[in-house]
């Protein structure tokens, strides 16, 4: 019978990587909670319906790379590819967005696309989203939450700060207008993705990765001349802003984001530490995307970043943090008796103690044997109970690691002082 394996480009994460997603998820969570945000936590299958009306029908996103399936009633349903549109659709139905909301979320999506080192199928990412605050602050909150977010992880000298204005609708379609116009009469000239794109969404040929594309685009009109005043205003201010709290940056007048959905600001985190892979955090602003998708005219801005890229980015830093041990504590017993008087202390420390991390053997084996595996386990202490500990009523406390031996003596403990003395030896 042949063996089941994982569906490419979804994998596991093994137990030794799992203390580095724990980490990067407890400072995301405690950031969050210290700007104001509330956890939202949406479906990770949605109507497909909501993808095309939100994140645009002639996105690469929904065009190439959606997981989409009819369900045994014959609705088409999608597994989420991005969880801004899911955001947004549970917000207009939970009746969120009669007051303003700053919310975030994590969790696993799903796009059909070439697995490589940092883009899987299913990755997992970060998102927050603010709603019903048009002013440009907004914008700067979220670009300051997430250069504080650099700085706690210890990679703020890796990433850089790329902003750019969009502009609203009518400037956008005004550009647009010009750009074809242009990119039209050279039209031979592009590579083959930009020329399917003319027609289709042509501001996404400003990001395209072909040398020679790029360099036609030097001589292209430029986004910037065609911005309304709204626009440009709220972008003078957001860089005011940035400036006042010292946070640097670059204006990247080819920066469109992949989303139709954008509107006004947009920017992206970028690294030269992940090779192709140099966007860890991207975001923007999306003004009429509530209304698009049935509520009621609400702004909102926002940004999600991908979590195996700033693993491997805090990798590739060298700052991820040392894997916490298993155990503070490994407890060993030998016969009958000894493992019933353990089993039953140890449940008794557990509730006494309860921020020590106790690992109890089970299985049996020899005394080695055991010991071998306390010392494995990474613990700084073992409890050893066998028949002279049981007739005597005590337990035999010996420290494991080389740090702690000349400091704690082997030695044997009425099980009264047992609790206090454990708290005592781990709190130095």
């Amino acid at each position: 019978m042949s063996t089941i394996r994982a569906i490419r480009g979804m994998n596991d994460i093994l137990p030794d990587e799992s203390p580095h997603w724990q980490h990067v998820e407890s400072v995301v969570r405690r950031l969050m909670t210290g700007y104001g945000y509330s956890e939202i936590r949406m479906p990770v299958v949605e109507q497909t319906d909501l993808f095309k009306r939100g994140v645009g029908e002639v996105t690469d996103i929904v065009e190439k790379e959606m997981y989409t399936f009819l369900d045994r009633s014959d609705d088409s349903l999608t597994l989420r590819p991005e969880g801004t549109a899911g955001c947004v659709r549970a917000a207009i139905q939970h009746g969120l967005l009669n007051m303003a909301q700053r919310l975030w979320y994590a969790g696993p999506m799903f796009r059909y696309e070439r697995p490589q080192k940092g883009r899987q199928r299913q990755f997992h990412q970060f998102g927050a989203e603010a709603f019903g605050i048009a002013s440009p602050d907004m914008d700067a909150e979220m670009i300051l939450l997430t250069a504080r977010l650099w700085r706690q992880l210890g990679v703020a000298e890796h990433v850089q700060l790329q902003l750019n204005s969009i502009g609203g609708a009518e400037a956008r379609q005004a550009y647009r207008d010009a750009l074809v116009v242009y990119l039209r009469e050279r039209f031979d000239e592009l590579d083959e993705d930009s020329q399917r794109r003319l027609d289709s969404n042509p501001l996404r040929i400003l990001d395209s990765k072909n040398p020679q594309t790029q360099a036609l685009l030097d001589d292209a009109p430029e986004l910037a001349n065609y911005l309304d005043e709204e626009s440009r205003a709220d972008f003078a201010r957001l860089c005011e802003l940035l400036d006042a709290a010292g946070v640097a940056y670059a204006v990247n007048q080819r920066l469109v984001r992949g989303l139709d959905y954008y509107n006004k600001t947009v920017f992206e985190w970028v690294t030269d530490q992940l090779g192709s892979q140099g966007t860890v955090c991207g975001g923007g602003r999306y003004d009429g995307l509530v209304e698009q998708l049935g509520g009621n005219p609400v702004p909102g801005v926002g940004f999600a970043m991908g979590v195996e890229r700033l693993v491997l980015l805090l990798e590739a830093c060298g700052t991820l943090p040392a894997a916490p041990a298993q155990a503070d504590v490994y407890v060993v017993s030998f016969g009958d008796d000894a493992q019933r008087q353990a089993i039953a202390t140890t449940e008794t420390l557990r509730d006494a103690v309860p921020q020590l991390n106790i690992v109890q053997h089970n299985g049996g084996g020899s005394f080695k044997s055991q010991m071998k595996k306390a010392d494995k386990s990474g613990a700084r202490l073992a409890l050893i109970w066998g028949e002279d500990e049981v007739a005597a009523g005590t337990v035999s406390l010996k420290a494991l690691r080389a740090d702690d031996k000349e400091r704690i003596p082997q030695q044997a403990l009425p099980l009264g002082e047992l609790e206090q003395t454990l708290q005592a030896l781990l709190a130095e």
